[in-house]
């Protein structure tokens, strides 16, 4: 059942590129997924960091007081 599934989007892509449509599956960057934005060295206040970005910044997102 996987094998169909990615069967099924290779076959979208290619329609898609023949139809002269480029295909953009969205936002790719994880750090931007999280919220969060990417800064060289170590976060800093008000941010904390979640993780590393792809060019080995760290990804930073803003506390949130409630």
């Amino acid at each position: 059942m996987r094998i169909l599934y990615q069967l099924l989007v290779v076959l979208f892509m290619m329609l898609q590129g023949a139809a002269g449509q480029p295909f953009n599956p969205g936002v790719l960057d994880p750090c931007v997924a999280q919220n969060g934005r990417c800064f060289p060295g170590i976060c800093r206040r008000p941010y904390y960091w979640i993780g590393k970005c792809g060019n080995g910044w760290s990804c930073c997102r803003r506390y949130v007081e409630a």
